[in-house]
């Protein structure tokens, strides 16, 4: 027999938390408070069977809407959360506003924000992503806390065959698989994952997106217009053929080559 909890509300109507829908860490004791959401309502015998929920995205996305007041407020806005509950889940949001951080407004200072509803769903690991229509970067930023080396993508088949260091292979994988499983769910893409062995993967190449931190996003902008999107497709052209293609000035194009050569070096 399935354990279901029998909850009554305020006004003394019953509700129903069945197995299913509960943590599997959850135990209640009698007479507690439970904070769930209503998943659906049935009808039995012409009276309504209100069925709760733990275990939905909607109960994540509820404690963040309680969470944060930007989401209340609807300046930032939550684009998809997917979960394995007591887990791990991922949500992936966007700022409606340039000067809010979305991910750091859902986490707050210290982890202030998120560390209540840590709680609450028993310890399940909360990734928050910056939310972006770049599949890309989305993979990228979906397999977190795994870093990867570069990325293969087949759009039309929806799939993206990932590398990463040898270190980084079973942090994107998770434990009992989720972390990739939770990542796949999220873009919409089935990701692979394959060791990267230094360097050696044939056409072993980066991304421009994951240098955003060292190169203005300008920048790599103006190298994709000429079709430059990867590392070794700019380092493939000379200095003179870069300039002459973009608008960009020599000493920037210096600049450009030795960050993306340094990189290439550490491998």
């Amino acid at each position: 027999m399935e354990k279901e909890i029998l909850l009554l509300d305020e006004e003394g109507n019953e509700l129903i938390l069945p197995k299913s829908e509960q943590i599997p860490q959850d135990y209640f004791k009698k007479g507690e408070s439970i904070r769930a959401v209503v998943k659906k309502v049935d009808m039995k015998n012409n009276s309504p069977v209100i069925i709760l929920s733990r275990t939905s995205p909607e109960f994540l996305a509820k404690l963040l809407e309680i969470e944060v007041p930007e989401i209340f407020d609807g300046l930032i806005v939550i684009k998809k959360i997917v979960r394995d509950p007591g887990e791990r889940a991922k949500v992936a949001v966007e700022s409606y506003d340039d000067r809010i951080d979305p991910v750091g407004a859902c986490v707050g200072m210290k982890g202030s924000r998120i560390h209540g509803i840590v709680r609450e769903l028993k310890n399940e690991n909360i990734d928050v992503i910056n939310y972006t229509s770049n599949i890309q970067l989305l993979i990228q930023r979906s397999l977190t806390p795994a870093k990867i080396t570069s990325m293969e993508l087949d759009n039309e088949g929806k799939h993206a065959n990932v590398y990463l260091k040898p270190d980084q292979v079973s942090l994107a994988i998770g434990r009992r698989g989720v972390n990739i499983k939770l990542a796949c769910e999220l873009t919409g893409y089935e990701i692979d994952v394959y060791r990267d062995n230094e360097g050696e993967v044939e056409g072993f190449d980066i991304d421009l997106d994951e240098f955003s931190d060292e190169i203005d996003e300008w920048v790599i902008d103006e190298l994709k217009r000429v079709g430059c999107d990867t590392a070794r497709s700019v380092l493939d052209l000379t200095a003179e053929e870069l300039e002459r293609r973009t608008d960009l000035e020599k000493e920037t194009i210096a600049e450009l080559r030795k960050v993306l050569k340094e990189e290439f070096e550490k491998e």
